[in-house]
């Protein structure tokens, strides 16, 4: 075992994902969720039996004040302590006006893995199915490339790889059962043999799924849904909600893939953004193969599948939005917990957050934008990372100095502003404003033109036409100028 794993197994407030401050409460709470994950009874993978009594054992020690203040003054300094994640916080400003208005701060919050860690992490097994739509819609080009990269993937899953299919149209079936190590040629045929009919209903599809990623589902592997369809479903959508918030429970995410135009996309995007994943348009069939392609990818160079980001707010501060940057763009639920996403091995997870500051009551020397703790779960560890505190203060002056923001998240505004436009824009067209959609998208159109993105910024003006004339977007419009704005905003930077 290296001397990094080693510094986190010795750890007992590690063991437990604690901070080395949390109250009784939090080490007992956080006791009991470990042990029913490692218990005997229910858990008989090699190597947990003894995970099992080594965190009784720590209990023993935390729970008591006396053996944990003997414990604490063995530990080194926390800021001694080899980090596993590297985190990088940037703010727009670092002061606040004393003046009665309304002031805006933006944070860029950078995570990726360290160095050192890069050099002996490899990535967890997948625990992946696939939910694929095969109603009548999917037939001819659409179904054939389907069948085509699924079956280039089934060729690249590594012996440890857990690997399931589900259909469904009006109803839901299993193709192949989770499994690994299977037969790949029996594997390939049962995808040949598919054929479409019927309907869409997601429902029966993402339960069928979610029942065969949890007939393996393991810390210790990255347990994914990914959902292909080119419909709309109608009539279960709060019930696909559900699920995916179940899902996200018990850690496992869900990817969305719309192929085509005819697919309900602010459907995708809320089931995706509930359990930290993403969803994305498919243009064409032909471009089906690349897209799933890098999302396999990138699930397999996981190396912490969950983020979490638990906070309170200051009194007078709200976030207006909350956006990742990278390595999957997607904006992000305004909820708390904030479920961030995954750090991949050689990429860095970055979010964007922007704060409402609203005038303050009295006279106040600082105010608090947010006080939190990051929860970051990772499959290839043995035992919890520690949570990663986060707090941020800014004082508040009468005579402030305008500071420029870091450039790394004046870039990163600069690429959400394009996304943020076409929100405005549909927007705009939901309420009746249409002339001040037509502005927002024409100021979309030249920004994009000056970036070199022609053949976009030729689909903005056509659709100002159309919202001019029809009162409305073109389906196939309105979602290229949503997913070409949000892929723009994805940059890469030089490292940490």
């Amino acid at each position: 075992m290296s001397s990094v794993k080693k510094n986190l197994v010795e750890n007992y407030y590690t063991m437990l994902g604690l901070l080395r401050s949390a109250s009784q409460d939090e080490i007992r709470q956080a006791y009991l969720r470990a042990a029913k994950r490692l218990h005997p009874d229910t858990n008989t993978k090699p190597g947990e039996t003894e995970m099992f009594l080594d965190v009784q054992s720590v209990y023993q020690v935390l729970s008591d004040p006396m053996r944990r203040a003997s414990y604490d003054l063995s530990l080194p300094k926390e800021e001694d302590v080899l980090s596993v994640i590297e985190q990088r916080i940037l703010i727009s400003r670092q002061e606040l006006s004393s003046q009665k208005e309304k002031q805006l701060v933006y944070m860029l919050l950078d995570l990726s893995l360290a160095e050192s860690y890069k050099q002996i992490s490899s990535s967890a097994p997948l625990n992946i199915c696939m939910v694929l739509d095969c109603s009548t819609s999917m037939k001819n080009e659409k179904l054939d490339m389907v069948k085509a990269t699924a079956i280039q993937l089934i060729r690249k899953l590594k012996p440890k790889d857990i690997f399931s299919v589900v259909t469904f149209n009006d109803r839901a079936e299993v193709i192949i059962p989770a499994t690994r190590q299977a037969n790949t040629l029996k594997m390939e045929n049962r995808l040949q043999l598919l054929q479409t009919s019927g309907g869409t209903e997601m429902l029966s599809g993402l339960k069928a799924g979610l029942e065969e990623v949890r007939r393996y589902q393991s810390p210790t592997c990255i347990n994914h849904i990914i959902l292909l369809t080119d419909g709309r479903t109608y009539g279960d959508e709060s019930d696909c909600y559900a699920l995916a918030k179940d899902a996200a429970q018990s850690g496992i995410g869900i990817s969305g893939l719309g192929i085509g135009n005819s697919w309900n996309d602010a459907f995708l995007d809320e089931l995706a953004r509930l359990t930290g994943g993403h969803s994305i348009l498919v243009s064409q069939p032909s471009d089906l193969e690349p897209i799933l392609t890098e999302k396999f990818t990138n699930l397999s160079n996981t190396f912490a599948e969950k983020v979490t980001f638990e906070f309170s707010l200051g009194e007078g501060v709200e976030i207006g939005y909350a956006f990742r940057i990278q390595p999957e763009t997607n904006p992000l639920l305004q909820a708390n917990p904030l479920p961030l996403g995954p750090i991949l091995i050689n990429s860095t997870l970055s979010i964007l957050i922007e704060f409402i500051i609203h005038p303050q009551e009295n006279d106040i020397r600082n105010v608090t934008l947010l006080d939190g703790r990051l929860d970051i779960s990772a499959s290839a560890l043995e035992n919890p990372l520690p949570p990663k505190p986060i707090r941020i203060t800014l004082p508040v002056k009468e005579n402030t100095t305008p500071d420029p923001p870091p450039a790394p998240l004046v870039q990163a505004l600069s690429r959400l502003t394009l996304y943020r436009m076409q929100e405005r824009a549909r927007s705009e067209v939901a309420a009746g404003n249409y002339e001040n959609a037509a502005l927002h998208l024409q100021k979309l159109a030249t920004h994009l033109l000056a970036q070199g993105e022609r053949g976009l910024a030729k689909t903005v003006l056509f659709e100002i036409e159309n919202i001019e004339k029809e009162k409305a977007f073109t389906e196939v419009g309105e979602k290229q100028i949503k997913y070409g704005t949000r892929a723009l905003v994805l940059f890469k930077e030089k490292k940490l």
